[in-house]
């Protein structure tokens, strides 16, 4: 690929911009820990928004899709599409919880609602499990779909792709704290999305593609156009649309579209100048994220099977990279060799950005784990705050390191969705309910997380080697089922089998975050002194449905205009738009 001094140069200004915001705010960042981590709690929405869309801008995002769309065509995409469902549940009912719980991270949340040693336990172990081991699986997820980019574009050695990476990253990560990734995010944003659409637009006008028209009539890509399954074969529809239509998108938990909210999308709601604030930035969110970024990714996706139609075609193009490294997710990366100088600069900063902007905020949020629920919390309890500041900056060293070494071990970022999507399987709805659930206590997550782990190690290290219990791999999806079912049924038996939590720490949580009564009532009968909030929550539900319609309007929208059907893509806008009438009709009596 001829990489141009035109095209360093672009790569150089980007490197040296996202490195002065993290260089102007350290100062401010290193003044508390609350400063580091939440950005004093006074940030907008539209910030938080961008930085939540540009955090899920991974490099490894347009690998994952195109790696669906070779596979499973458009409809493959309903394995992350259906988290809209997801999205718009935190953005109607849990965004503005999140933010009236006043929390430094959402894992200070069992401390709230539960007590004793469960709590503790809950809090320092999930500090770890999902700030250091879940952390850092995500962070070298996209530091594998990095390793191919630097090696199919610009023929670097894994180690060096790695190295290029990561220093800049962990350098304004550690400087600036959150304020300076939601400052990087924002200008790494526009450069990624610029970059995405550029991209595609050159790509459609290649000789070997001629035309989005002539890519639609392609007899390799015609058949993968369609947006839901073929319904005629059950081992394609329903792995593909039933399962996370019906299930996934409830049942299991996946950093960024976590049941309820949770992780760095809690820490952008925690850090919202109020609660309007914490609303409008999550909404803003799921709005880019499915309905303005995935076109440029499919159609790049789409065009990669008239070029390189099997692996052997990229296998045969690019013979320097390892074996294990090669899968449909190269094709995205293989694509954008073809951009002319000046295009491919823009480009390579627009991945780059896609990679760091990811990182960033895993550093940050990973290292808010550590610091505040394991090491303030356990650890050194009178802590000052310029000591908390200090080990969140080793830690976020350390989680870059770590999540490196397992990089280079990886092959396929596909792979890891699925093991992360297994390993959670059944335990997002005691994440929905627990706000509005007063029996839920301490035990039922212990019980939930450690069932889910030992189902999922069953089905993916001992299942495939026993074969009177063997699945089928036409039937895979039956996994999750059957690990959804067994938690579900494990936690509930524990739930009534354990003791609730005290009153006192009931009321407590529900006077702090004031909840729909609906299931606090039991509770709430035993104090005829205190308000039993009815809220709004039926409201927020029709809302939330509303604002998922208006989304996936917009999507198909987009896709029947590119594939010049006039009239489905002006319907498909038409109800788009109510949605949204609808929504900020109903703006203002939200509370």
């Amino acid at each position: 690929m001829n990489v141009t001094a035109l095209d360093w140069g672009i790569i150089a200004a980007f490197f040296i911009i996202s490195l002065a915001i993290g260089l102007f705010t350290a100062k401010s960042a290193g003044s508390s820990a609350k400063e580091f981590f939440l950005s004093g709690r006074n940030m907008p929405w539209w910030l938080l928004g961008v930085s939540m869309v540009a955090t899920t801008f991974s490099a490894d995002t347009p690998n994952l899709v195109t790696d669906l769309v070779r596979k499973n065509g458009v409809a493959g995409n309903w394995a992350w599409w259906a988290f809209l469902l997801t999205g718009m549940l935190t953005v109607f009912v849990y965004a503005k919880l999140w933010r009236r719980s006043e929390a430094t991270t959402d894992l200070e949340f069992y401390e709230m609602r539960y007590s004793g040693k469960g709590a503790a336990f809950l809090r320092g172990f999930r500090a770890l499990y999902l700030g250091l081991f879940f952390n850092v699986v995500i962070m070298a997820t996209v530091s594998l779909a990095a390793i191919k980019i630097g090696g199919v574009m610009l023929g670097l050695e894994p180690y060096e792709t790695l190295l290029i990476a990561s220093i800049v990253t962990v350098l304004y990560s550690s400087l600036g704290g959150l304020k300076g990734v939601l400052l990087t995010d924002f200008f790494q944003f526009f450069i990624a999305m610029i970059g995405s659409f550029g991209a595609a637009y050159y790509i459609l006008d290649l000789p070997e593609i001629g035309s989005l028209s002539n890519l639609l009539s392609h007899e390799v890509v015609s058949t993968k156009l369609n947006f839901l399954p073929d319904f005629s074969d059950p081992n394609i529809y329903i792995p593909l649309f039933i399962m996370p239509i019906a299930i996934q998108w409830w049942a299991t938990w996946y950093p960024g579209a976590e049941p309820g909210g949770g992780g760095y999308i809690a820490q952008r709601m925690l850090s919202a100048k109020d609660e309007k604030n914490a609303i409008g930035a999550t909404l803003f969110f799921n709005i880019a994220h499915y309905a303005l970024r995935p076109w440029p990714w499919i159609l790049i996706a789409l065009a990669s099977l008239v070029i390189y139609p099997n692996i052997s075609d990229l296998q045969a193009a690019f013979p320097n990279i390892p074996v294990d490294k090669l899968g449909d997710d190269l094709a995205y990366s293989a694509m954008l060799t073809y951009l002319p100088t000046g295009l491919i600069g823009i480009v390579l900063a627009s991945l780059i950005a896609a990679v760091m902007s990811t990182l960033s905020t895993h550093l940050n949020w990973g290292s808010s784990y550590i610091v505040n629920d394991f090491y303030l919390r356990f650890m050194k309890p009178e802590a000052s705050d310029k000591e908390l500041v200090a080990v969140g900056r080793i830690s976020t060293v350390l989680l870059m390191v770590l999540s490196a070494f397992l990089a280079l071990a990886m092959s396929s970022a596909l792979d890891a969705f699925e093991i992360l999507l297994q390993i959670g399987a059944g335990t997002g709805l005691i994440f929905i309910l627990r706000w509005f659930w007063w029996r839920i206590n301490a035990y039922t997550e212990i019980s939930a997380m450690a069932i889910s782990f030992v189902v999922a190690i069953f089905f993916e290290v001992i299942n495939p080697k026993v074969e009177w219990i063997l699945i089928p791999e036409n039937q895979a999806y039956l996994k999750l089922v059957y690990s959804v079912l067994i938690t579900t049924v494990g936690w509930l038996a524990v739930t009534f089998l354990t003791q609730p939590e005290k009153d006192e720490i009931l009321l407590s949580f529900y006077r702090k975050v004031t909840p729909a009564a609906f299931g606090w009532k039991k509770v709430l009968d035993r104090y005829p002194a205190e308000k039993q909030e009815q809220g709004q929550l039926p409201k927020e539900i029709g809302l939330m449905l509303t604002g998922t319609v208006m989304v996936y309007s917009a999507l198909f929208s987009t896709g029947f205009f590119i594939y010049g059907n006039t009239v489905p893509g002006i319907i498909a806008a038409v109800i788009a738009l109510a949605g949204g009438f609808v929504i900020i009709s109903s703006w203002k009596n939200l509370r």
